[in-house]
């Protein structure tokens, strides 16, 4: 391996993914947030407190470039990991989105608000114009597609944050027992800027 190419398949892909500081200083709404450092840190806090607001508005949402700024917006008062939130986000984009609405509208309607699935499966196949999809969401959808965007959202989050952080706790662990067994003392393994420290 080079000395650029991290250790895993999976921090090269979440690397290319996620926004850098640099782009997001770009967009004029989070250009003040992406000044903050303390908002870029990879600790075991802001880790996956990151993953799960951008979960949370990035399915709840559904806009892009809203998503985006909210997900930093977010950020901010849980000192979640921006640039995590933001990649999150994009788990919502064309090829799932269709897919977010129909579990959104089902549940919904599993929980008492009515939404005829026949209309939105019709409307789907035949490729309904941006008006009659306003139209039907307006009159018929909109109690039972916000109330399952929230289940659906929330649920996500709570996943993402549990499973992170289990993740994160993991990777700090087995860091620590392979610098033991070569013989690195406790007190020097918080020394190294690696960004696994267990610490916020």
């Amino acid at each position: 391996m080079t000395g650029t190419r991290s250790k895993t398949a999976l921090a090269d892909w979440i690397k290319r993914q996620v926004p850098s500081r640099e782009q997001l200083e770009e967009i004029r709404l989070i250009r003040p947030l992406a000044r903050r450092t303390e908002l870029f840190r990879l600790t075991r806090r802001s880790v996956p407190r990151g993953v799960a607001i951008g979960l949370l508005v990035g399915i709840f949402a559904l806009i892009p470039g809203i998503q985006i700024a909210g997900a930093a917006l977010m950020c901010v008062p849980f000192r979640g990991n921006i640039p995590l939130a933001a990649g999150m986000t994009f788990l919502s984009n064309p090829a799932t989105t269709p897919f977010i609405l129909a579990a959104s509208l089902y549940i919904g309607s599993w929980l008492g608000f009515h939404a005829d699935m026949a209309t939105f499966m019709g409307m789907y196949e035949h490729g309904a114009s941006l008006g009659a999809w306003t139209k039907w969401l307006l009159s018929d959808a909109a109690p039972a597609l916000l109330l399952g965007l929230f289940v659906i959202a929330s649920v996500s989050a709570l996943i993402g944050y549990v499973l992170t952080s289990f993740i994160w706790r993991n990777m700090v662990a087995r860091k620590r027992r392979h610098r033991l067994a070569n013989g690195i003392a406790p007190a020097e393994m918080g020394d190294e800027s690696s960004g696994l420290t267990p610490a916020e």
